[in-house]
């Protein structure tokens, strides 16, 4: 059996990872040109479901790897007003172990430790354009460069705009969410940690302001003295950095922000925060240009299964969610560590192949709508979320901000709160 998968994002090389591990003969085709191309985005939240999947698949010292590289382990989540006002604080129980834990991770990095190891696996700038099924039941993907490569297993990890998905489920929708971000990126210094309250600089905190306006700040500090002699750092330039964000409805934004790059995105970004706290623009202001980044988030339409076949997806390419609950990542890392243990089992003379994909689709497609759908309730990840709008956002705002003033000073409601997320997220062992 050989495999072929489409994209290098975290799911396609988790599972090439596990798959190498196991024996079985994969290919990795990913369209950036180099492995140190594509380091955009910032921080990723690594659950315990994530981690456990990145536990199996990695060879040992690619996980110590990853827990090394992390960030520092927040300490609160927090959650402000627009003038750094705290409406709640939680504090957030230490790190289990090394693998059941939560972790900070930046994607760069990330990047960059999934992608050690594997320059036997990986062909660089192979944009994938369609695929072709043959007689003898072997598949051949065609890249844009006029090259093809013929596999048994046709496996899309090709992202939110996946070009295999167009063409094997060409009715599956990917739909505008309804809302806009802007990212930033600001060096952490003397000035810009002075801007922060301590809760804020150890810890992650949601900011809900007014005039329908969103945002979201965290710190990552890393642990550079666990980092010497890791492999697969030679890329990473990360140093400690502040993750400031900001999200609305499309109506709250000029229409061509996503087209918007460098100073004028920044200055988009300080526009729609005109009435946030001084220090919050300030980070704005001291941001990192050419790191903004514009966002229109999207989601997926829930399909019904499909017959199986040698093709199959996994991550954005299947189930595309908003950032809402933070587990779009760790949603991929789970088909990751389940496709591997499937397609683990026919190589091992277990199972036969219709059969491991089937069971795989059963499993995945459930759990991964369902992740979509969860998604989309959290507060601000839908445009039409009422906290958006002229009348209703200012009941909406009152009401999030008294629930979570609420929540973080009854002690039974707290208590319940983190065990809640604790087990949403994935430590509770038995969802594992």
């Amino acid at each position: 059996m050989h495999v072929l998968i489409i994209g290098g994002g975290t799911g396609g090389m988790c599972l090439a990872h596990g798959l190498k591990k196991a024996g079985v003969s994969v290919a990795v085709y990913e369209r950036y040109g180099s492995r140190r191309d594509g380091l955009y985005g910032y921080r990723v939240g690594i659950d315990p479901t994530g981690s456990r999947a990145l536990h199996e698949c990695l060879r040992p010292e690619l996980f110590d790897t990853f827990v090394a590289t992390a960030a520092r382990e927040p300490r609160h989540f927090n959650v402000f007003t627009q003038s750094l006002r705290t409406t709640a604080t939680f504090q957030l129980p230490p790190a289990r172990d090394a693998v059941n834990s939560e972790r900070s991770v930046s994607r760069a990095t990330l990047r960059q430790v999934l992608f050690t190891g594997m320059d036997d696996v990986v062909h660089y700038g192979k944009e994938f354009t369609r695929y072709e099924r043959h007689p003898d039941g072997t598949i051949s993907a065609h890249f844009g460069d006029g090259t093809t490569a013929t596999g048994d297993l046709l496996i899309a990890a090709d992202g939110t705009r996946s070009a295999v998905r167009r063409q094997f489920l060409p009715h599956a929708e990917i739909k505008d969410a309804g809302v806009t971000a802007i990212a930033t990126k600001t060096a952490l210094t003397p000035e810009t940690r002075a801007l922060l309250p301590d809760e804020a600089l150890n810890g992650l905190s949601l900011i809900f302001g007014t005039k329908g306006m969103i945002g979201m700040l965290h710190v990552m500090t890393f642990k550079r003295d666990a980092q010497g002699g890791s492999p697969g750092l030679e890329f990473d330039t990360d140093r400690d950095y502040i993750n400031l964000s900001i999200w609305s409805s499309h109506a709250h934004f000029p229409e061509d922000t996503t087209r918007r790059r460098g100073r004028r995105l920044i200055a988009t970004a300080l526009e729609a925060a005109a009435n946030w706290h001084p220090n919050l623009r300030r980070i704005f202001e001291l941001s990192d240009p050419e790191a903004a980044f514009p966002l229109k988030i999207a989601t997926s339409v829930p399909v019904d299964p499909w017959p199986t076949t040698n093709i199959t997806l996994l991550g954005d390419a299947i189930h595309t969610m908003t950032p809402g609950q933070g587990v779009g990542a760790n949603t991929a890392l789970r088909d990751a560590r389940l496709l591997c243990r499937e397609l683990t089992a026919v190589a091992g003379g277990r199972k036969r192949l219709p059969a491991a994909i089937g069971d795989y689709e059963a499993e995945m497609i459930p759990y991964g709508f369902a992740r979509v759908a969860e998604s989309l309730t959290s507060n601000g990840t839908s445009g039409d979320d009422p906290l958006f709008r002229p009348v209703t956002g200012r009941l909406a705002l009152f009401a999030a901000r008294s629930y979570f003033a609420a929540t973080s000073r009854v002690p039974v409601l707290r208590r319940k709160f983190l065990a809640d997320l604790s087990t949403y997220r994935g430590e509770d062992l038995a969802r594992s």
